[in-house]
């Protein structure tokens, strides 16, 4: 928790922000997604604020891009999540045909 307070700190020094602005193009799509589970989900206060102060900054600079990458965060989390779900109905058709056979061999 201190590490990533420390890090999200950095982000307000004005000469860093300078080179970030500077790189917007490559550093955002890197820490979007990073950026996007804190806000969502960090369980320390002051890190869950400071990240949405760096998400505003990069907001800020580039809607255009700041949109882009999160639409194409969107994508990626519907993707995992239909992932997810062909994985638990694979399983379940596995445990409903072993269970299946498991039932023939009873009954032989």
């Amino acid at each position: 928790m201190q590490v990533a307070e420390r890090a999200l700190f950095l982000w307000n020094n004005e000469h860093i922000v300078g080179l970030i602005a500077q790189n917007r193009t490559v550093i955002l799509p890197i820490i979007f997604e990073a950026l996007e589970k804190n806000v969502q989900s960090h369980w320390n206060q002051a890190v869950n604020g400071l990240t949405v102060n760096v998400r505003k900054m990069f907001l800020e600079m580039d809607a255009e891009l700041f949109e882009e990458c999160q639409r194409q965060y969107l994508e990626k989390v519907a993707k995992a999540k239909e992932v997810e779900e062909l994985r638990e109905l694979n399983w379940k058709r596995l445990a409903d045909a072993a269970a299946q056979n498991g039932a023939d061999m009873v009954t032989a």
